[in-house]
């Protein structure tokens, strides 16, 4: 099954699905990679002179070549995702007759492991920030945030300064995944370091802008400025291998290993399903029953 839609055709049309997409209110992350992903495709098939129609077979060409290329198997995954997406939306809005990719599954990925940071590592992280400019005692509040709500980076990016009530230790997520918010506690040693974060922000250029967060030189801060200076004090700090989203791992691993329960969890984290909730935490699992067991010690009669 092919469509009747030329190359140019989706180009154009592409413009109007990402229109769609905002509307839908769906995150800056996802909509760049679903443009990514079919910009990709178009420019993949202009290379290999074909007209980019939605066949199954050349939508599986395209993963293959990728694959066969040495891409990333979620590079993949995530173009594929985009593509199969844009189709689905071609035929809701009536630019094609039948969606030809419905059904088509994703290539297979490996699950990777990620280990959560040690407490050594996300102590050297936070005095890696130690400084007296507005930038460190935000990169502090970040951090300290993000390891302790679970909450994504983009979520982080996106708090409005009126989402933060440190009176009584509450940061609402307005724009979480799939567009459902949320409501998280903050402790203490949280709300300490927002609020001397807030202060040292007054003097910024943007200070009466509704964002939360504000960037260096009287500029905005998003998620690429998050992505960038989080990973920059990683550095400072020598943690190797460090992505913000393991802020996200360590926060889920240290919520079981306290004690703190799966359902709680969930809610913290903003997760529906439960398999999210493995999948984040089985790094350590074994390492959390051997100390549940050993508490529980169930063998003494």
């Amino acid at each position: 099954m092919t469509t009747d839609l030329t190359t140019a055709d989706l180009s154009l049309l592409l413009g109007s699905w990402e229109l769609s997409l905002r509307a839908e209110r769906k995150s800056p992350q996802t909509l760049k990679s679903y443009g990514d992903g079919v910009r990709a495709y178009l420019k993949w098939a202009a290379a290999q002179d074909l007209d980019a129609n939605l066949s199954r077979p050349q939508v599986r060409s395209f993963v293959d070549t990728m694959l066969t290329g040495g891409a990333a198997p979620a590079t993949a995954r995530s173009r594929q995702l985009a593509v199969r997406r844009f189709s689905a939306w071609l035929a809701e809005e009536g630019e094609i007759s039948i969606d030809p990719l419905v059904g088509m599954k994703p290539p297979k990925i490996d699950q990777p492991v990620v280990e959560p940071l040690t407490t050594i590592e996300l102590k050297a992280l936070i005095k890696a920030c130690a400084g007296p400019d507005m930038r460190d005692k935000r990169d502090e509040a970040i951090i300290r945030l993000m390891l302790e709500t679970g909450a994504r980076a983009g979520e982080t990016a996106a708090i409005a300064i009126g989402d933060v009530d440190l009176t009584n230790g509450v940061v609402i997520i307005r724009k979480g995944k799939g567009g459902k918010g949320r409501s998280v506690p903050i402790g203490p040693e949280i709300a300490k370091a927002i609020d001397r974060y807030i202060r040292a922000r007054r003097t910024h250029r943007l200070a009466d802008s509704p964002d939360l967060w504000l960037g260096d030189r009287g500029k905005s801060f998003g998620y690429d400025a998050l992505h960038k200076t989080l990973t920059m004090r990683a550095v400072k700090a020598g943690v190797v291998g460090f992505h913000p989203h393991k802020l996200r791992h360590t926060a889920a691993h240290r919520w079981l290993e306290a004690g703190g329960s799966e359902g709680g969890l969930m809610a913290m984290a903003g997760w529906t399903r439960p398999d999210m909730l493995m999948r984040y935490t089985k790094a350590q699992a074994s390492n959390r029953a051997a100390a549940e067991s050993k508490r529980l010690n169930l063998g003494e009669l």
